[in-house]
């Protein structure tokens, strides 16, 4: 029963991210000598990149990447 129940949860999550176009961060690097942060974000459709500008303060740019990121591509949008 477990297994069952796991795999339908997984189909839901999957779904979800699918018709909502969100994408939760799965890894990130610092580049160009610390000022930029580049995101990866797993979404349904695979790995999204994203950069930012990064400090640590977080007052310009961002300090670390956001968890949720809503990718322009979305499956029922035409």
């Amino acid at each position: 029963m477990g297994v069952i129940k796991t795999i339908i949860v997984l189909a839901v999550i999957y779904a979800v991210f699918l018709f909502s176009g969100y994408g939760v961060t799965v890894g990130s690097s610092e580049n160009a000598a610390g000022l930029g942060l580049k995101c990866q974000y797993l979404t349904a459709r695979g790995i999204v990149d994203s950069q930012y500008l990064h400090s640590d303060s977080g007052i310009v740019g961002v300090a670390k990447c956001p968890i949720l990121k809503q990718v322009s591509e979305v499956v029922d949008k035409s």
